[in-house]
């Protein structure tokens, strides 16, 4: 069996020019699935407020909501590393609540990190949690909890500050960092600018990884794709096939058959 990815792992595919692989997760199948499938890292986000409870932002998730969801990741991947993402107001208000919520993810849900949103401005919180011992997935350029202060899902096209935010992140000890949202050319040279890995979401090629929500990925829900998606499944409309077909088969009563009964 594969030996289980840590921040070094991820700090040595950078080195040698290797892609890392992150998909979202927040229940046992998918997780089992992705962990199976050789994912590099399972990312417990935020976005289950959208993904998972049918919300418009993920500002309403809680903090117990996502130990729940972290552990359930946690108890199902072998080898993949498990990262609890941070939910709104677990870390903004005081630099002790953000410690112990961070804790929380490690001693509680079993994750071997946690993930942050914002650059320079959450600085001193990275690094106090990377001091305490915890490791930090930073998250610069769209940040959805700042979704009301952007003025929607907007692309960040601010080369200076993005840059400065990831530097800043580097020097507090983050371990990598998302860059959502953010012209292929800026995290390219932002890529190539600091030591730790990027993790790009419609952020261009030039990352040294991707990631994805994984409902989005294998077009589990309906409507809107993003621009940065691609879908390599169709489990939505398989599903509704087989949903549409139950529910005819129960209605005409040829469910179930005799080889279904004792």
């Amino acid at each position: 069996m594969a030996s289980a990815v840590t921040t070094k792992k991820l700090m040595d595919m950078k080195k040698k020019g290797e892609k890392i692989t992150v998909l979202t997760a927040y229940d046992h199948p998918f997780a089992q699935m992705a962990d199976e499938a050789g994912v590099n890292v399972l990312l417990v986000g935020d976005s289950l407020g959208m993904a998972v409870q049918g919300e418009a932002t993920t500002l309403g998730v809680t903090m117990d909501e996502m130990i729940y969801h972290t552990r359930i990741v946690a108890k199902s991947a072998r080898t993949s590393m498990v990262v609890g993402d941070m939910p709104f107001m677990s870390y903004q208000s005081s630099r002790s609540g953000a410690l112990a919520n961070a804790g929380r993810f490690l001693k509680e849900a079993g994750a071997s990190a946690v993930k942050l949103e914002g650059g320079a401005s959450v600085a001193d919180t990275i690094a106090a949690m990377t001091q305490a011992g915890i490791p930090v997935m930073a998250h610069i350029g769209l940040t959805p909890q700042s979704v009301h202060q952007m003025g929607g899902f907007r692309v960040q096209r601010d080369r200076d500050r993005l840059m400065e935010d990831a530097r800043r992140v580097e020097a507090a000890g983050a371990f990598s960092v998302v860059l959502e949202g953010i012209p292929a050319d800026i995290s390219a040279a932002i890529t190539k600018s600091i030591s730790i890995p990027t993790i790009g979401i419609g952020a261009g090629p030039d990352c040294d990884g991707q990631v994805l929500v994984i409902h989005d990925m294998l077009g589990l829900n309906g409507g809107h794709v993003p621009k940065f998606v691609k879908q390599y499944a169709q489990l939505r409309q398989n599903a509704m096939d087989g949903l549409r077909a139950y529910v005819e088969e129960v209605a005409s009563g040829d469910f179930p058959s005799e080889e279904h009964c004792y």
